[in-house]
């Protein structure tokens, strides 16, 4: 791991809903998680960086259920030209939403992704945004998940800072993953057509 080596145009703040953040549903070490995507956020808003909040819509009992305390964004939102809310129904934030639309748009070619869950969301939107041509810098210290529990005649259980470095590792032959949050550089973007991305 070492320092984004290039500024990035847009942060993804994904999932950082009540749900996943507070009370005892909440990933380890979530006070940690929460100041340095606050951190985040500040610098990107500071750079003229487009700042995206994705924001799940889980299913009906879920914690995450649309319109229950839990399905809130922690964090506060500056909802303007350089700051979306864009909910999602499924771990990939580009499925069945407008981030490209919203990223194309502003001629976004390089973004950061921070939140929860390692091994779900944050891991598939990163794929999706490499495989869109995109480059990305995953700050290890910025994305966090449940312990997974042990399954009979699998395995033991797999504590959460391991899951989160197995989701970096798996994408981090194409993705710049820094090891601290405070190491990610942030940029405006340049407007125009499908700027930094591969055809």
């Amino acid at each position: 791991m070492t320092d984004a080596a290039f500024p990035s145009q847009a942060l993804l703040v994904v999932d950082v809903q009540k749900a996943g953040v507070t009370g005892d549903r909440a990933v380890p070490g979530a006070a940690a998680l929460l100041e340095r995507t606050a951190d985040l956020i500040a610098r990107a808003r500071r750079s003229g960086a487009l700042v995206v909040h994705l924001q799940n819509d889980g299913a009906p009992g879920s914690g995450d259920e649309p319109h229950t305390p839990g399905w809130a964004l922690h964090l506060p939102v500056e909802t303007g030209p350089k700051e979306f809310v864009i909910r999602k129904t499924r771990d990939d934030g580009f499925a069945e939403t407008s981030l490209g639309s919203v990223l194309g748009t502003a001629g976004v070619g390089s973004l950061a992704v921070c939140g929860v869950m390692s091994e779900m969301c944050v891991q598939a939107t990163a794929r999706t945004a490499l495989a869109l041509g995109y480059r990305v810098v995953l700050p290890h210290d910025a994305h966090a998940t449940q312990d997974i529990p042990a399954a009979p005649g699998i395995s033991e259980a797999v504590p959460a800072a391991v899951v989160s470095r197995v989701a970096a590792w798996a994408i981090s032959a194409d993705a710049d993953v820094t090891a601290r949050a405070e190491g990610v550089t942030f940029a405006s973007p340049s407007p125009g057509p499908q700027s930094g991305m591969s055809s």
